[in-house]
């Protein structure tokens, strides 16, 4: 840190510095001085009302643990219980009915609804993958996914699976786009007279346009739902010489927004690992973000598409959008990083700098000229994380407030996504989108954070269900309901988005496909999947049910006094009361708990990456970040807090399934395996993150993992990629 370069009453990093001054500012028409002013007026006044806020957090933890403590011989009071928290301000007065005052959103935004990715900025690939992934072949998702309701195996095309691929997606367009007579199975080719298609469709107003000769077109387009489906036509392809309408593909609208994660994806823990992020989100920014791919024998550099072209019916010209529109996830509140410094010498925290640094990066999509806007409407859209209640929106609506002034934006160009994963957000949702009425774009349930931070806060209550069961407790069947209702009330319908969380189980497609529909019924016009194959599949879903539709049913039924979430469902404990575990039960649920921890702070720790794929104890693949990590974490310090298990239990699974975990990685030539001397930082933040997980704030993951990774920084982190 002595190499930190003085900025006004802030110290900068020299990486920082020259990412910001050499390629985030020019261009922008900000000035380096009013820059580093501005950044230093953020940091020094901002941060000390930040560690306010912070303090406050633990205060109501301490007083919600000793509540529970002076009650826990009599049992769990729910009346009480809620008296206390109106008492202490953790739940605060519901104020009167209103909407949102939310303008200039994109139509991703506001209008449309299908599905949203999340993907580590750090890693360029993916980005670009995720930012591309606007549009997704369905032959393909059919094909290499169990979508089909079995397994695809290797070695050579496989024509009957292919065929049966075929089968199911042009039964799809008959589902989705319907023609007047017959199937789309029995067209022997499609045309265009006069504007309108040939075979007629049902609803004539489905067609969209079309590229190439009207009477042999390349491709057609079809929408429903305010989603488009592109027909591609090439007689000469392997599938379309045998197609008897000669369709080689039938592309679908797939990931309408992505998220660009400086978050929970990552791992960032210095100035090094921001200027990554912050380098690949100014690429995506100004449009020329490039990666080098290599598959096989062949290489080809990926970058981000452009806008296809085609007809309209009129004969004018459609343009679609070919990317995604992004949105990027800041860190939140809790976090401080190297980078810069304060006045005093502490480390900034890292969200103020994640919001001035990606808001100025954004502008080079606001002012540039380059042909690849990410909003058309002039907004930036920044998701917050990890908020906890209206108070901390209030400080973030005030933050972008002030950077706006700062870069010389107009008053909330920055459009807030307001994650509601903490369980303070959850109980005064609609006070907290009081807060920031004038630029929320977005609300979602992120059910991972929101277990961790329950189990955290209940700690001293007593012994939870275990974490397989939560998906079925009481309080999370209200979370997801409310979220919803209270977005509906407060007028985000028709104005921004209120999404649903991940699809953990990238390799179960079948099952995705048969679940996650209920997030549409549900009436969240967007929800997270892992994948832009995903994506594609979860297509689906918006294609068979009308969001807008069914939002306005909801709406109603709230508005006419109908059923609504209640809180005092929401506030329900997820205690095991009176439950005795078996030792096979116990056993396996510290063993699964402990394989998840392992599998993924191994990569996070010694490698930098900040989101895995690891198999749970059925060999499962899922989906593993840091909020997955802090709900196994809690979940074994809550079972060891209360006797459920011992330390020694514990370790000796932690042990195990870390020889299990160095066989499931023996194949990467960059792993160190933790057995047999389980000395290796890996080890030992997982164990921290047990053994010590009930005093950290908030039950938060962050802390531990990020001191144990600038150790393994410092003694030099091999080969490994940079960086998911």
């Amino acid at each position: 840190m002595s190499s930190h370069i003085r900025k006004h009453d802030i110290s900068v990093d020299p990486q920082v510095l020259r990412f910001i001054e050499d390629r985030a500012l020019p261009g922008t028409g900000v000035a380096p001085e009013t820059f580093w002013q501005a950044l230093s007026d953020l940091v020094n006044t901002f941060g000390p009302r930040q560690r306010a806020l912070l303090e406050r957090r633990a205060d109501l933890q301490r007083a919600i643990d000793a509540w529970h403590l002076a009650r826990r011989p009599q049992g769990h009071d729910a009346a009480a219980y809620r008296a206390f928290l109106e008492e202490i301000g953790y739940l605060v007065p519901e104020g009167p009915g209103f909407e949102i005052a939310t303008e200039g959103t994109d139509a991703e935004i506001a209008q449309v609804a299908g599905p949203q990715l999340v993907v580590p900025v750090m890693n360029a690939r993916y980005a670009l993958n995720a930012a591309n992934a606007r549009w997704g072949s369905l032959y393909d998702a059919l094909y290499g996914t169990d979508a089909l309701g079995d397994t695809p195996r290797g070695g050579g095309f496989d024509a009957a699976r292919g065929a049966r691929v075929v089968a199911k997606a042009k039964a799809l367009l008959d589902e989705i786009a319907p023609l007047a007579q017959g199937g789309h199975a029995d067209v022997q080719g499609y045309r265009v007279e006069g504007g309108a298609l040939v075979p007629a469709l049902r609803d004539p107003a489905q067609f969209a346009g079309w590229r190439g000769d009207a009477a042999r077109p390349e491709s057609i387009v079809l929408k429903n739902n305010g989603l488009h489906v592109v027909v591609e036509i090439d007689s000469a392809h392997r599938i379309g010489r045998d197609d008897a309408a000669h369709v080689a593909d039938i592309r679908l609208e797939s990931a309408l927004t992505v998220i660009m994660d400086c978050e929970d994806s990552v791992a960032a823990v210095d100035g090094d690992d921001k200027v990554l992020a912050w380098g690949n989100w100014l690429g995506l920014m100004q449009g020329d973000l490039e990666e080098r791919v290599t598959k096989g024998t062949e290489s080809f550099i990926r970058r981000l598409n452009p806008d296809p072209v085609f007809t309209a019916p009129d004969g004018g010209t459609l343009a679609l959008r070919g990317r995604a529109l992004m949105l990027v996830r800041n860190v939140g509140l809790l976090m401080t990083n190297p980078a810069v410094l304060d006045r005093d010498g502490n480390e900034a925290f890292e969200g103020l700098l994640d919001a001035m640094v990606t808001t100025l990066c954004a502008l080079h999509d606001l002012r540039g000229a380059n042909g690849t806007r990410n909003s058309p409407a002039g907004s930036i859209y920044a998701v917050q994380p990890k908020l906890h209640g209206p108070e901390e929106v209030a400080f973030v609506d005030a933050m972008f407030t002030r950077i706006e002034a700062a870069l010389g934006l107009a008053p909330n160009t920055v459009k807030l996504g307001i994650m509601d994963e903490e369980r303070r957000t959850s109980v005064n949702l609609a006070e907290c989108i009081r807060a920031a009425r004038h630029r929320v774009a977005f609300i979602n349930t992120g059910f991972l954070d929101r277990t961790g931070d329950e189990i955290h806060t209940a700690m001293e209550a007593g012994a939870m269900i275990p974490k397989g069961e939560m998906r079925h407790s009481v309080w999370l069947q209200a979370y997801e309901d409310r979220n919803v209702d209270i977005g509906l009330a407060c007028g985000l319908r028709g104005r921004a988005q209120i999404g649903k969380g991940m699809w953990a189980m990238p390799d179960r497609m079948a099952e995705m496909l048969e679940v996650k529909v209920n997030h549409p019924l549900a009436g969240a016009n967007t929800a997270w999947v892992p994948s832009p194959t995903a994506a594609t599949l979860h297509a689906i879903h918006y294609h068979r049910i009308d969001v807008a539709a069914r939002q306005a049913e909801i709406a109603a039924t709230v508005a006419s006094g109908g059923p609504r979430a209640d809180l005092d469902a929401l506030l329900t404990l997820p205690l095991a009361e009176g439950r005795s575990f078996s030792e096979a039960e116990i056993t396996r649920e510290v063993e699964n708990n402990a394989q998840g921890i392992l599998g993924y702070v191994v990569r996070w720790v010694d490698q930098g990456v900040g989101c895995s794929k690891v198999p749970n104890i059925d060999n499962v693949g899922l989906m593993e970040d840091r909020a997955t990590c802090r709900i196994s974490a809690q979940g074994l310090a809550n079972w060891l807090h209360h006797g459920i298990v011992t330390e020694d239990q514990v370790m000796a699974a932690m042990r195990k399934m870390a020889e299990v975990v160095d066989g499931q990685n023996a194949g990467d030539p960059a792993y160190e395996p933790m057995a047999p001397g389980f000395e290796g930082e890996a080890f030992r933040a997982a164990c921290d993150l047990v053994f010590r997980g009930r005093e950290q704030p908030s039950g938060y993951t962050e802390p531990v993992l990020h001191a144990w990774r600038l150790q393994r920084k410092a003694r030099g982190w091999g080969a490994s990629a940079r960086r998911a």
